[in-house]
């Protein structure tokens, strides 16, 4: 119990709650994970037990084929600056996926810069990850208007992109973030309310949805739910579950 406690209190420290706990032991050993990690480019994969072959292919490929200024669907037309290809390590043990980019992410080209996205690093930082131990893509490379949801015809043309970087990258773990990103790759309508939380077995991996973090902006009750999804992922990361 007081280690659940401690935990607690390390996360809701993170996300910039009051009450922050100051404890030497949990620095030190938040470092050692770092350390690690920069030491074997294979992030908090301390027990992960899966051996890998070179993929076919590698993320710059897909990059390229994508190309810098692509115009396979209509949002080509609609207003994009860029594409936001996706970004973090190529060998990372945990992935996550959002929908689509939103106006800073379209400036910027990189994913989940905004106020969501700085919310989205003290998530990843709250299990002792960095964001440059993960990868961190969308649905979408490109920006809706007025960052409206994809629609049917976007998605078909753009996943595969992501399907290709999922299976270069081979996480241990994908985790959805929202509503949109978990539907549409499990190809379901349920809600997110069911969804998170649970694991499914996807292209040889596991894939665990939880909340948005713009979701969590809004609604701040939502984090320990959050909170709950991303100690099931540090533990499959680590081996324990």
């Amino acid at each position: 119990m007081s280690r659940e406690i401690a935990d607690h209190l390390r996360y809701y420290a993170a996300m910039g709650v009051s009450g922050l706990s100051r404890d030497p032991a949990w620095r030190q050993r938040t470092e050692e994970v770092r350390l690690k990690a920069d030491s074997t480019g294979r992030g908090a994969d301390v027990a992960s037990g899966l051996s890998r072959t070179a993929p076919a292919e590698s993320l710059d490929d897909i990059k390229t084929d994508i190309g810098p200024a692509c115009m396979r669907c209509k949002l080509c037309t609609l207003g994009r600056s860029q594409i936001v290809f996706g970004v973090g390590n190529p060998k990372a043990r945990l992935m996550l996926v959002g929908e689509a980019p939103g106006e800073e992410e379209d400036k910027r080209g990189e994913p989940f810069v905004g106020r969501a996205g700085q919310l989205l690093t003290k998530i990843i930082e709250a299990i002792g990850l960095s964001r440059e131990q993960v990868y961190i893509a969308n649905v979408i490379k490109c920006r809706p208007p007025d960052n409206r949801n994809p629609e049917p015809d976007e998605v078909a043309t753009c996943e595969p992109f992501l399907f290709r970087q999922i299976d270069v990258i081979r996480p241990a773990v994908i985790v959805p973030l929202g509503k949109f990103a978990a539907q549409c790759l499990l190809k379901t309508t349920d809600p997110i309310t069911r969804l998170r939380g649970r694991r499914f077995d996807y292209r040889g991996t596991l894939l665990i949805p939880t909340f948005h973090p713009a979701y969590l902006l809004r609604n701040p009750s939502a984090k320990r739910e959050v909170w709950d999804d991303m100690k099931l992922v540090r533990a499959i990361l680590q081996g324990d579950a």
